[in-house]
């Protein structure tokens, strides 16, 4: 449907008329006497292309009341999936993020390598939400504030690198954080996925602590243990097994998920971590509809641009005539 977004402009198309009729003419200069009486210079000033020239300018004139009054294009209504949910990833950077044990595509990885790859599709399906960013470390930091813009936390989170924020883990502080940027927003479904491969080393507040917080500001902790159970490192005596995530605390993990109302996931290679987000999205399920929204396409630039090619032409060959006469 085409509309106008400011209609009442239209009223000021008889404004060049009236000015015309009110303003106060200009005084005339002295008066030129010419040595052949009988000389008539308006027969020799007036010319046909000047009434060419006021409709020329009116044309523009009502151009550019066309582009000033936004001519708009408004298409069908379309629903908007606005959940209203508030998401925050926690993601650890602690230098064992650097560990190779995961598997991506065939190849061996690190673990923040599959984290990165995996929680960017994660992030991607999360349209309608608002989500931020958490990167934590010896300290954490809260590195995009809750937005609809997925395009920046997926950007952070790809920009992000192993012991920016230290080579410990203050899951504790990281917590707190999300706390306290959630409940500052609305009463409503409010939600922290944090992923971590150790124990809380480093911080201020204890993890415990931080999910008693969590529970009384109504957010859901949704705890992601990544790291592998086997990997064969070359020794000095050949080859041995040992295990790379002996240092996971898995039971804090899931008091902290199970007293918040969440769940706590236990990835021990790429596939599985991918099952976790998947099992998060089902668990925080998108809804199917939300307030609508009709899309509109701002029409203005071509009146303008007719507006201005009219007046140019009304004042072209004016120009050409005084030069000529030059």
């Amino acid at each position: 449907m085409f509309e106008f977004a400011w209609p009442w402009l239209f009223w000021l198309l008889p404004l060049p008329l009236l000015a015309r009729r009110w303003l106060t003419p200009t005084t005339p200069g002295p008066a030129l006497h010419l040595p052949q009486p009988g000389l008539d210079l308006a027969a020799f000033g007036a010319h046909p292309a000047r009434h060419g020239s006021l409709w020329l300018l009116a044309l523009a004139w009502l151009c550019l009341l066309t582009a000033a009054a936004r001519p708009q294009w408004v298409g069908p209504p379309q629903a908007q999936q606005h959940s209203g949910r508030a998401l925050l990833l926690a993601v650890d950077l602690s230098g064992s993020m650097r560990t190779p044990d995961m598997s991506l595509a065939g190849q061996s990885v690190s673990r923040f390598a599959a984290v990165k790859a995996i929680a960017g599709n994660f992030i991607d399906r999360r349209q309608g939400d608002e989500m931020g960013l958490i990167l934590f470390g010896s300290r954490a930091f809260l590195v995009t504030p809750i937005t609809y813009d997925l395009n920046a936390v997926r950007a952070q989170l790809q920009g992000a690198a192993v012991g920016l924020a230290g080579t410990e883990t203050a899951i504790g502080d990281a917590v707190a954080i999300a706390v306290k940027r959630l409940s500052a927003l609305p009463e409503q479904a409010r939600v922290l996925v944090l992923l971590t491969d150790g124990v809380n080393n480093a911080g201020s507040i204890s993890p415990l602590e931080a999910a008693r917080a969590a529970k009384a500001a109504g957010v859901r902790i949704y705890t992601v243990g990544i790291g592998a159970t086997r990997m064969r490192i070359p020794g000095f005596f050949g080859a041995q097994v040992v295990n790379p995530s002996a240092d996971l605390d898995v039971s804090m993990l899931t008091q902290m998920a199970t007293e918040t109302g969440g769940r706590f996931f236990r990835a021990t290679d790429s596939g599985e971590l991918a099952d976790a987000y998947r099992a998060i999205d089902a668990l925080e399920p998108m809804p199917q509809s939300g307030p609508t929204l009709r899309p509109r396409r701002e029409w203005y630039p071509w009146p303008l641009a007719a507006a201005l090619g009219l007046w140019l032409l009304a004042s072209w060959p004016r120009e050409w005539r005084r030069e000529r006469a030059a």
